[in-house]
C-alpha cells in the first residue's frame, strides 16, 4: 500500500512547504507510528517505501501549528488528524489537504 498527500495553503494560494506530517496505523486498540517527514517545496509528501502497510485504519497527522508559527501566524487548528480506511493493500491512497488558519478540507484524491 502507498500513501501520499498534497497540502495547499489557501490563505496564500500556494503549497504548504515544510509542514510536519506523520502516518499512524491503528493496531490492537492504539495508534502505532509508521512514518514521518515534512512536505517538500511543492507541498507534497509520500510514505517511504520501507514503511509497513496493509489493509487497515490509518491516520495522517498534519502539524499545522508548527507550519503557521514558522510563517509568523496563528491557527485555530494546531494539528489536523485525518483518519481513513484502507481496505485494499494494493491501492494507492492520496489524501490532499486544503487549509487556512481557521478551516480545512480534505478528500480522497487519485
Amino acid at each position: 500500500m502507498t500513501v501520499s498527500t498534497h497540502v495547499l495553503d489557501t490563505r496564500i494560494g500556494r503549497p504548504a512547504v515544510r509542514m510536519p506530517i506523520r502516518l499512524d496505523r491503528y493496531e490492537e486498540d492504539t495508534w502505532q507510528p509508521l512514518a514521518e517527514g515534512e512536505t517538500d517545496d511543492g507541498g507534497r509528501w509520500s510514505v517511504p517505501d520501507e514503511a509497513p502497510g496493509g489493509a487497515g485504519l490509518y491516520r495522517l497527522r498534519f502539524g499545522t501549528g508548527r507550519y503557521f508559527a514558522a510563517l509568523g501566524g496563528e491557527t485555530f487548528y494546531p494539528e489536523i488528524a485525518v483518519i481513513f480506511n484502507a481496505p485494499d493493500p494494493g491501492e494507492h491512497h492520496h489524501v490532499p489537504l486544503l487549509l487556512s488558519p481557521f478551516g480545512y478540507s480534505t478528500y480522497r484524491g487519485s
